[in-house]
């Protein structure tokens, strides 16, 4: 099992809270610094006991790091990294944590100087709640962590990474970025948007007389409106994509309706079953 004697986390929320108090209870690492802009979010993730230590500056909270996880938005995280290399130790290894992965591994794959790599992850973990006052030492534990190497990752950075996950208790999964993007396109980026979707065309007069369903359905639509504005711009193709494939869903329901055609819409609902079977609890 992998040990760091530093640790640098940038943006301390949900995600990096959660790295931090894996990182700590599992005594994988001796120093864990948290750095941030809002020094109430340090205070409440330095409380939490998620790190060690805490900065709002980027620059002092990596210059001992050999292991740096960027959890900023999707549009920070390039320059976050770049600015990382830049104070970091040479030799450190940095990954991320973002949703999205060809733009930001294509900015960023391979050396970045001073012999400071970056390989990018995903871990398919979270919710619609944030902040480090959510983090959770076990939030990792057999959820999915997908690692995104390219042609310029070397072998011995991917398992670093790829250890690094499994030290937290995740199981690690290796796709190139542009595969990763389109498969989060259709597994996380599409449920959110039908979400939203959904809440927003339920007429709030009928709150008062909804059941789980609703409340089950539309849960993620709650999620960090900014955050979310990010991934779908970023991820802009592969969503469309996954959009087309959901209205060609939706009119065969709309068209068994139509023609009242019960056979028809038994088969789309069975389909959906079948489907949602499959995936488990």
């Amino acid at each position: 099992m992998s040990t760091w004697n530093s640790v640098a986390i940038v943006g301390v929320g949900l995600i990096g809270g959660s790295i931090g108090l894996a990182l700590r209870h599992r005594r994988l690492a001796d120093r864990v610094v948290g750095i941030g802009r809002r020094e109430e979010s340090l205070r409440v993730a330095k409380s939490r006991g998620a790190v060690t230590a805490t900065t709002t500056s980027l620059a002092t909270g990596v210059a001992d790091a050999e292991l740096v996880i960027v959890c900023t938005p999707v549009e920070q995280i390039a320059e976050h990294v770049r600015q990382t290399a830049e104070h970091c130790p040479s030799g450190a290894l940095v990954t991320d944590a973002g949703s999205t992965k060809a733009s930001i591994v294509g900015q960023l794959g391979g050396d970045l100087g001073r012999d400071v790599r970056f390989v990018g992850s995903h871990p398919l973990a979270g919710g619609e709640k944030s902040g480090p006052g959510e983090a959770d030492a076990d939030l990792f534990v057999q959820r999915v962590v997908v690692v995104t190497p390219d042609r310029h990752t070397r072998p011995q950075d991917r398992e670093a990474i790829s250890q690094f996950w499994t030290s937290l208790g995740a199981r690690v999964v290796e796709m190139s970025p542009q595969a990763h993007d389109s498969a989060v396109a259709t597994t996380s980026h599409l449920p959110h948007v039908v979400a939203a979707a959904l809440a927003a065309a339920v007429p709030e007069e009928n709150f008062a007389i909804s059941a789980g369903g609703l409340r089950d359905t539309t849960r993620i639509a709650a999620g960090d409106v900014e955050l979310w504005t990010q991934i779908l711009l970023d991820n802009r193709e592969p969503v469309l994509a996954a959009l087309d494939a959901f209205d060609r869903s939706l009119a065969a329901f709309r068209a068994a309706l139509e023609a009242r055609d019960r056979e028809q819409l038994k088969q789309a609902l069975n389909q959906a079953k079948r489907k949602r079977d499959a995936l488990g609890s």
